[in-house]
């Protein structure tokens, strides 16, 4: 089974982890070891950036 590349950098998802406030998991267990929740609550603010830079983008 091939395995897939990330959409968001690694960059991107230590500065998402950081904000919601579980970077530290993330440095003693992996991006394995965050909670779905967690997981969930990554994409959901990643997707909300996103949004944000495209209506600033329309201005």
């Amino acid at each position: 089974m091939a395995r897939r590349r990330g959409i968001m950098s690694d960059h991107f998802k230590e500065e998402l982890a950081k904000e919601l406030g579980f970077y530290d998991v993330v440095q003693q267990e992996g991006w394995g070891g965050i909670r779905a929740r967690d997981a969930g609550n990554m994409v959901k603010r990643a997707i909300e950036l996103a949004e944000q830079q495209l209506l600033q983008a329309k201005k």
